[in-house]
């Protein structure tokens, strides 16, 4: 299990420096955030504003870090995923790994999550979503925590519950999903029944853990985002 463990974090960091380098030659870490394909109809409502589109706190507008590239997950995108949840989330505990603008894991607390814990490397990103989660916990039953740290070695060092949903949505082409997929399972971060979110973009290889299965998968533009549940591994073995 260790060896398991440290050979998935290694080729993760392995492949988070590889992707970092390429992007580093043209438009820097956070610009591959998201493609020009997700940009365009973004959500923002004005100069870097975020919207929650459902929930309590519909219509709110949230200020978006002033980091270059980084950009919500569209309202188009956001829209179907949280129909396809909307039934899932009340009194859920939510975790939203590469969380960024918070696009996905506000949203979860807006509709009904008890617990969402937001995950972010970037300092300025994360010191923006822990002043919104301190504004908006005052607003709704649940509770969301900032969490300022890179998601891989959270994910290997994380002694928390495991999650009934889960928010995947790592800087594009930087071969992250893979290994947080591996991590999320072998650090028994997910139950039998849980939900996973993961977008990507569309030509990546579904590398996910045997046991996940795929419920709802689309495209937009040069983005492929699905929707896993987590069946007993026994089971599937």
């Amino acid at each position: 299990m260790a060896s398991s463990l440290a050979r998935t974090l290694a080729y993760g960091i392995s492949r988070q420096r590889q992707s970092l380098r390429e992007i580093s030659q043209s438009e820097g870490y956070f610009s591959m955030r998201r493609t020009p394909n997700k940009q365009k109809n973004s959500g923002r409502t004005g100069s870097g504003q975020l919207r929650i589109i459902g929930g309590a706190l519909r219509g709110r507008k949230l200020a978006v870090a002033d980091v270059q590239g980084l950009r919500p997950t569209t309202d188009r995108v956001r829209e179907t995923v949280f129909n396809w949840l909307q039934f899932e989330l009340p009194q859920q505990r939510c975790l939203d790994l590469f969380a960024g603008t918070g696009a996905l894991g506000l949203e979860a607390l807006s509709r009904g999550a008890s617990e969402v814990t937001l995950v972010e490397q970037n300092k300025v990103a994360a010191g923006m979503l822990a002043q919104h989660a301190k504004l908006l916990n005052e607003q709704c039953h649940g509770h969301a925590t900032s969490v300022h740290a890179d998601a891989l070695k959270w994910l290997a060092t994380a002694s928390v519950p495991a999650f009934d949903i889960v928010f995947v949505d790592p800087p594009f082409r930087s071969g992250l999903a893979t290994p947080a997929c591996q991590l999320l399972q072998q650090q028994q971060l997910l139950h039998e029944g849980s939900l996973v979110y993961l977008e990507t973009e569309k030509e990546w290889p579904l590398e996910v853990p045997d046991n996940w299965q795929l419920e709802r998968e689309k495209t937009a533009g040069q983005v492929c985002y699905r929707l896993f549940t987590v069946a007993n591994e026994e089971e599937r073995a």
